[in-house]
């Protein structure tokens, strides 16, 4: 996987990480290990998703996500809720679920509307069916360097450098942004005696001093801040690996959907800077559902927890 690839003419890059491919490679190795649980156990690996209101980026998320059991080869459920749900109606669906045996693997779409308790929400799910990793015992266990279900999209990053075969030892990796979803698990991973990993950490976010400065001393830059293109060319060194996180949806008129997104990174004029990068989209999104589906897989076999 190390074809170098340009997104236009006039852009020349490094090696594109392509999570499109990657995770289609993945996907067939899950769907040939999920065929071979089937059949020892005579039922398919499940995943349960509950969705509350409409919002249209969740609506996407979550379809992409019964879309890929599907093709997989596993058994998906999806449960809707109008935002008028109380916390106290959603928290005994997620008691029940916790309570099923046939289901492996329970997700709560997020955001939630204001009236539920995110944080209440995420404690509430049984950890042993936590497959987005979210869950403070699987964060806990993953800070020890535990068996643990680590969260879905910084686990999906650690398979893409796994498949382009990047050696992260001794790298200084600067993550930007600080989220529990994403940024702060994500610092911890590539900081453990592990390859990817092994890295010099440094954690930043939006009250960092000199943050550029930060910025242009990374080998590796993972962002994850949620603003559009706010990694530019000149805070990014020659030869650095960028992972793109960033997915910030704007109305347009140019495209069917009615909306087009964007990274966290300039991609334009970073990326002739770069060694490897991430577009947006087709690439740390694609290996967030892979990072799912494979910790689903995982629950369903009983490898972390018994």
């Amino acid at each position: 996987m190390s074809d170098r690839n340009s997104k236009s003419p006039e852009v020349v890059l490094g090696v594109l990480l392509d999570g499109k491919a990657t995770s289609e490679k993945i996907k067939l190795q899950i769907a040939d290990e999920a065929e071979a649980f089937t059949k020892q156990s005579g039922r398919k690996p499940h995943l349960v998703a509950i969705l509350v209101g409409n919002d249209g980026g969740s609506e996407t998320y979550v379809a992409s996500k019964m879309r890929n059991c599907e093709k997989v080869g596993f058994k998906s459920s999806l449960y809707r809720y109008d935002t008028s749900v109380t916390e106290v109606e959603l928290l005994a669906k997620i008691e029940e679920i916790n309570q099923d045996d046939d289901v492996d693997g329970l997700i709560v779409q997020l955001p939630l509307p204001k009236h539920i308790d995110p944080e209440k929400v995420t404690e509430t799910i049984d950890y042993k069916k936590d497959v987005d990793g979210f869950h403070p015992i699987n964060l806990g266990r993953m800070m020890r360097n535990l068996p643990c279900f680590i969260p879905a999209t910084p686990y999906g990053i650690l398979l893409m450098l796994q498949a382009y075969q990047i050696d992260t030892t001794g790298k200084h990796c600067v993550v930007i942004g600080r989220s529990n979803i994403v940024g702060s698990p994500m610092s911890i991973l590539m900081a453990r005696n592990a390859n990817p990993g092994n890295c010099t950490v440094t954690l930043t976010h939006s009250k960092t001093k000199d943050l550029k400065a930060q910025i242009l001393k990374a080998d590796i830059i993972i962002a994850a801040i949620g603003r559009k293109n706010f990694v530019t060319a000149d805070m990014v060194k020659d030869g650095a690996i960028v992972i793109d996180v960033g997915i910030n949806r704007e109305t347009s008129t140019q495209t069917k959907s009615g909306y087009k997104l964007f990274g966290d990174v300039d991609f334009e004029h970073v990326a002739p800077k770069a060694s490897y990068i991430t577009p947006v989209p087709g690439g740390v999104g694609l290996m967030t559902i892979v990072g799912l589906l494979k910790n689903t897989l995982a629950s369903a076999r009983k490898e972390i927890y018994f």
